[in-house]
């Protein structure tokens, strides 16, 4: 359909919280007056603002991992509903953890307050984009309905969009397609917890240890009717018989600390923060060895000075060697077991415990994540760069990602009771067998009925498989910074395509362009600078055709 006369077109592939967070930084900075500004949001579900991470009908068993205290996601200026916590009739506990649904609903709320504004015509179109095409100053996109735009500009905020199996999941999704097994998904929650009713009594296996497997592991017992009094879980009798979480480390995520006085403890100090600020903005530019070198020099300060108000002048004398170890092969200075990892990190996530090195690491890396994103996400690394850093705050998300103390409590019970065995947890041998499949690890072996699959795919375009961004890719418009990583994009979104050159006004923000960015998988980043960024570039690129259009 023609743009109408005075106004300016703008398309948003995807209402998720970063699709949200887009919108609103848009409304933000559109005076309201003069020119119409006019957005297509193209959603297919039907909770715009959430997506299906925070659907509101979600199960209540699946946690935010990130307590109230910190969860600093305020309403733009011109929205009228207020913060999270406002929305509830009596105060919250500011060390709570919200569920996903609550998170949700909230998004919705302000996605349909921004929608019904007068600010700008906002209008939902109910469709899946299926291609994307360049005219003159323009781009136009195809659904099922058919083509729409021209568009001045294109944003494209995919989430996490479905990814071609791994070889080990599709071997297994064809046995159990033989009627030999079953397997399912993490996730939609409800979906899991509703399959759960017809597996009790099985032997039951997760594949991840991550915040997933949590969700998957609170699905299979909670959901189904038991209970957890007194550090004690209590059977409802409808639970599977045996649950086996396994990864390759075999590890669980260490919990984030209990209450906010504990995590003051972790706090950088602002001389601290300003020396990591000036380290990453130098890193970001930087050849890998050099970027490694600042990062570490950033890091050595406030973890031993931690360490040493802990008392732990063994630790504070090991933190250069340890950050050395854990850019060249992460997780593996971990020598305790799955359940006394489980103990250890409780332990030092309510401060009965010293902290360790690498949780300390964790902590401080946390507080500086927002610090992070304003080094490095401007910056466009080099490739090599870019993989290395990207690598290392991946791994340490065993850390700074962690779940709610509470969660691991609950885990470890689960091992306690015997409900949850964790002697198959560290890469297992799998075989197929006839009724399912066969674990062995040592001397331990068990056999498995349904397989849960709870791994985040990686940040690869390659392997996604949504007909949009695989076209993107073979046309040569998407195209990954480094092996493995997502697409390559400027500072404010815009993609940059096969020949290196910018792709004005077509925009990529999000996991799927990991390696631009880092630490995308978070709602403040959603809600964050990223779209800030985004919305002035589409706001320059508008004023800047705007004074086109009027001539000398």
């Amino acid at each position: 359909m023609p743009s109408e006369r005075g106004a300016r077109r703008i398309a948003i592939i995807g209402m998720g919280p970063r699709g949200l967070g887009a919108l609103e930084a848009l409304a933000a900075r559109w005076p309201g007056a003069g020119d119409r500004l006019c957005v297509d949001v193209f959603e297919p579900r039907a909770d715009p603002g959430a997506g299906p991470n925070f659907a509101p009908d979600e199960a209540p068993v699946c946690l935010l991992n990130t307590p109230l205290r910190a969860l600093d996601i305020p309403p733009p200026e011109v929205s009228r509903v207020g913060r999270f916590d406002m929305q509830f009739d009596a105060p919250l506990d500011p060390d709570s953890f919200p569920t996903r649904a609550e998170i949700g609903g909230y998004l919705t709320a302000r996605f349909a307050d921004l929608h019904a504004l007068d600010r700008m015509a906002v209008t939902l179109v109910p469709a899946r984009i299926e291609a994307l095409r360049p005219l003159a100053g323009g781009w136009e996109l195809r659904s099922d309905r058919g083509w729409h735009g021209p568009y001045a500009a294109v944003l494209l905020t995919p989430g996490q969009p479905s990814v071609e199996p791994d070889r080990q999941w599709a071997q297994w999704q064809g046995h159990a397609a033989r009627g030999q097994g079953a397997v399912a998904q993490a996730y939609p929650a409800r979906q899991l917890i509703a399959a759960a009713q017809g597996w009790r009594g099985c032997t039951v296996a997760i594949r991840g240890m991550g915040l997933s497997a949590i969700d998957v592991l609170r699905g299979l017992t909670v959901a189904q009717g038991g209970a957890f009094f007194d550090g004690q879980y209590l059977p409802s009798g409808r639970e599977p018989a045996r649950i086996l979480p396994f990864s390759l480390d075999g590890l669980p995520p260490f919990p984030k600390p209990e209450t906010g006085a504990l995590d003051r403890r972790y706090a950088p100090r602002l001389a601290e923060t300003r020396i990591f600020d000036d380290a990453m903005a130098e890193a970001a530019q930087s050849a890998p060895y050099t970027a490694r070198r600042l990062i570490n020099a950033a890091l050595i300060a406030p973890v031993t000075r931690i360490l040493r108000d802990a008392d732990d002048e063994d630790g504070a004398a090991q933190v250069a060697d340890w950050l050395e170890c854990e850019w060249d092969a992460p997780g593996t200075q971990e020598t305790a077991g799955p359940v006394d990892t489980l103990r250890q990190g409780i332990a030092m996530a309510e401060g009965s415990r010293a902290p360790s090195v690498g949780y300390t690491v964790g902590q401080v890396w946390r507080h500086w994540q927002n610090h992070l994103r304003a080094g490095f996400n401007p910056a466009r690394p080099p490739a090599e760069t870019a993989a290395l850093i990207v690598g290392f705050d991946e791994g340490l998300k065993r850390y700074s990602y962690g779940p709610p103390v509470a969660s691991a409590r609950e885990w470890l019970a689960l091992a306690d009771a015997g409900l949850v065995d964790m002697r198959l947890s560290a890469d297992p041998a799998i075989a197929l067998i006839e009724t399912g499949w066969e674990m062995t690890a040592g001397e331990a072996e068990a056999q498995v009925d349904v397989m849960i699959d709870a791994v985040l795919p990686d940040p690869d375009i390659a392997i996604v498989s949504a007909p949009l961004i695989r076209s993107l890719c073979a046309a040569g418009r998407l195209v990954p910074v480094a092996e493995g990583l997502g697409a390559r994009t400027l500072a404010d979104g815009t993609v940059v395509g096969r020949d290196g050159a910018p792709q004005a006004g077509f925009y990529l923000l999000g996991r799927l362009s990991l390696g631009s960015v880092i630490a995308a998988d978070s709602l403040h980043d959603c809600l964050g600078a990223a779209a800030d960024r985004w919305a002035e570039g589409v706001m320059a690129r508008l004023l800047s055709e705007a004074l086109d259009e009027a001539g000398p």
